[in-house]
């Protein structure tokens, strides 16, 4: 039960830091009336993103996919589907899995969704990357263990808002995955 348990902190604090509850702001400028002394509009950039710009955004969609796998495989417990591997990779996806197939073990299923709000830490090398390292405040307050066969809720440790670390490496195929990510404990945010 100790693994079990262990493993289960791993994975809440990695499901909470998956930010899959990202928002987006914008604004309307449309009801402001053009004014005859207003400046033009600035026409936008064409300046290319940088290969570390762009590796930043794909290892992120990685790490946000990955959580957003984990999660719906969590309903089920089910450890063996295909989908877990389309993000996550080596070490990580052996933790997801074991994780997975402890709660499915253990008669335990998840409902609801981690937050994750993952931000790029360092980029290697700068020229033609094949490795980012994001760190996130994973947030598993409403991502929650029950018990399969009655629904009632399971006493799997605490929720809540835990650092999490996680490497984000290139495939040869082009592709981007985690392959290794740390969940520390409950309140071990600093942001």
């Amino acid at each position: 039960m100790t693994h079990y348990r262990s493993t289960r902190l791993a994975l809440a604090g990695l499901a909470a830091a998956a930010g899959l509850g990202l928002s987006a702001c914008s604004s309307d400028d449309s009801a402001t009336p053009a004014s005859a002394t207003s400046a033009p509009p600035i026409a936008p950039s064409t300046t290319a993103a940088s290969p570390a710009d762009i590796a930043k955004q794909k290892a992120t969609t990685a790490y946000l996919g990955m959580w957003s796998d984990m999660a719906e495989a969590a309903t089920t417990s089910d450890w063996q589907t295909p989908k877990l591997a389309q993000n996550a990779t080596g070490e990580a996806l052996q933790t997801i899995s074991r994780s997975l197939y402890a709660d499915h073990y253990n008669g335990l299923i998840t409902k609801g969704q981690p937050v994750n709000h993952p931000k790029p830490v360092s980029v290697e090398p700068l020229d033609n990357p094949t490795s980012v390292t994001l760190t996130d405040c994973g947030d598993s307050t409403n991502w929650l263990k029950y018990r399969a066969d009655n629904g009632q809720p399971a006493n799997d440790g605490p929720s809540g808002r835990r650092q999490i670390e996680a490497l984000v490496k290139k495939a040869i195929d082009g592709s981007w995955k985690v392959t290794t990510f740390a969940v520390h404990e409950v309140g071990s945010c600093t942001g």
